[in-house]
This record gives structure tokens, C-alpha cells and sequence, in this order.
């Protein structure tokens, strides 16, 4: 045996991969970019990057719109660290926001625990072990830029 059979084959990541990795598991598939391209003014998409349902995607397309573990939610994302009744996306016009309804593990938004937050595009939000991107209609993106 030589030295180079003794040594770790652990591998360290910096910094950098960490940020590269962020930035493809944020980018939409040209798949989910039609998806996102066909959504109609005031509506959004919310697309699971990390999570059980990894590519599950979730439309916006209601005033209210409830995120939890209970079956009868509207986005009912189904593990232990997600509250029955977690969090709650309103939407005022083609503008979106969400808050937390008292969950036990929060919410994040871009990383943050808040208590609520506005979404913009490509915002990520962490319910439980879920991580979503928030992509609203491009309609309205163009209208507002």
C-alpha cells in the first residue's frame, strides 16, 4: 500500500460551489420556463428545488392560498416538519406575499426566518424541508420592470 491508498477521499466544497449549485437548482427547466412563459397576468408558479416532491410544481392563481401537512390545504406538502396549517400566500392584484400562520419550524424566505415577506421573482421559500422558487407571471414582470 502507498501513501495514496492511506489518504481521505473526502472532498471539501467552498464557497464558490456552494453559490453554483444555489444558482442551477434556481434555474427553471425549459420545460418549467414554458410553464412559467404560459402563466396568465396575476398568477404565479411555486416549483419544489429541494424536498420529497423535488420538481413538484404549484399554482397561485387564488386571492389565499394555504401551504401545510393537513390534506385539505391547498398546497399540501406531506412531512413532519411542515405544520398542518403552515403558511399563507395572498395575493393583492399580481402581487404576491406570505406569511406564517404559527408554525413551528417558521418560514424562510432567501434564506431568512421571517415572519412574512413579500415574493418577487425566483424568491425562495423554505417550509419544513421544502424549498420552492416563486416565479410570477412574466406578464406582470414585464409590466413592472
Amino acid at each position: 500500500m502507498n501513501d495514496r491508498d492511506n489518504q481521505h477521499s473526502t472532498e471539501h466544497f467552498g464557497d464558490d460551489f456552494a453559490s453554483r449549485l444555489a444558482d442551477l437548482e434556481a434555474r427553471a427547466s425549459a420545460e418549467e420556463q414554458a410553464a412559467i412563459a404560459a402563466l396568465p397576468s396575476g398568477s404565479a408558479l411555486l416549483i419544489v428545488r429541494r424536498g420529497p416532491t423535488v420538481g413538484a410544481r404549484f399554482l397561485l392563481d387564488e386571492d389565499v392560498t394555504v401551504a401545510g401537512r393537513h390534506p385539505d390545504a391547498d398546497i399540501f406538502l406531506d412531512d413532519v416538519t411542515v405544520s398542518r396549517r403552515h403558511a399563507e400566500i395572498t395575493r393583492s392584484g399580481s402581487s404576491f406575499s406570505i406569511r406564517d400562520l404559527d408554525s413551528l419550524n417558521g418560514i424562510f424566505v432567501d434564506g431568512e426566518r421571517v415572519p412574512s415577506g413579500k415574493l418577487v421573482d425566483g424568491t425562495e421559500i423554505q417550509v419544513g424541508k421544502y424549498r420552492m422558487t416563486f416565479y410570477p407571471s412574466r406578464h406582470d414582470v414585464q409590466a413592472g420592470s
